[in-house]
């Protein structure tokens, strides 16, 4: 759990345009002839919310993207600002949280909630997390149907969250297979990319690998469909049951039980 960030919500308005104006400041303005065409904007109470809040929440979304990671990246969080037209009540303590079954990937959100105050409330503002890592990109453009070799891919430091999929750490992981769709020069390959395997054809005999917690089991079946990558199959194994699992290899189909 994050640990919570103390902020008395005097020390967001302190200074800034809080719904009261000092009768001086008034008497200030009405004199002025001609305003200074550079002066900055008045500061929002949201704006300051975000910008003091600002180390927490990015500590928290580059927590986040790490955890997804199986090696090291560099990892750069842009947050953005609420929305103008939120009005929030003073709060003694504000937290910083990732919503449920929201990433800290690519363009997301993360939340504020006041957790102690008169009034209690919870907001999201827009964030984006760029992770870069060396991953492997196309040499030229590749019409859709390239089987892919060697000179086709090389590695760049990509920001491998800009774009949804599993981007490809291994130009061995891309070698011989088909692509899915046309591809720009530079473009990131993605899991995504590629044109589903055929792994064995309705009729012929393949592995059978079903496990649970614990325990695994491999026996001998029939396909009783095309093995497509991912997709799922029928198969007749050799007492005669039928069951249905995935594609996953080579003549071999996993079962969940």
């Amino acid at each position: 759990m994050p640990t919570p960030f103390a902020l008395p919500w005097t020390t967001l308005c302190r200074g800034l345009a809080c719904g009261m104006v000092a009768a001086g400041a008034v008497a200030v303005q009405a004199q002025a002839v001609v305003p200074a065409p550079t002066s900055p904007a008045p500061a929002k109470p949201g704006d300051a919310l975000v910008t003091l809040m600002a180390p927490q929440l990015e500590k928290l979304a580059r927590e986040g993207a790490a955890q997804v990671l199986s090696q090291p990246a560099r990892i750069e969080v842009q947050v953005g600002q609420l929305d103008p037209r939120l009005k929030l009540a003073p709060c003694d303590k504000i937290e910083p949280y990732l919503p449920a079954h929201q990433a800290a990937w690519g363009r997301t959100r993360i939340g504020l909630r006041c957790v102690q105050g008169t009034r209690l409330w919870n907001v999201s503002l827009p964030m984006t997390v760029q992770v870069w890592m060396k991953a492997v990109v196309t040499t030229a453009a590749l019409p859709m149907g390239t089987t892919l070799e060697a000179r086709h891919l090389t590695l760049a430091e990509v920001d491998i969250a800009a774009e949804p999929g599993v981007a490809l750490l291994k130009p061995s992981q891309a070698l011989g297979r088909s692509l899915a769709r046309a591809l720009p020069a530079g473009d990131t390959l993605r899991q995504s990319d590629f044109k589903a395997r055929q792994w064995f054809a309705a009729g012929e005999n393949v592995k059978v690998i079903a496990s649970g917690p614990g325990w695994r089991v491999v026996t001998e079946g029939q396909a009783l469909s095309a093995g497509i990558e991912g997709m799922p199959v029928k198969v007749k194994v050799e007492s005669g049951r039928l069951l249905q699992g995935r594609a996953v290899a080579d003549r071999e189909v996993e079962v969940m039980l």
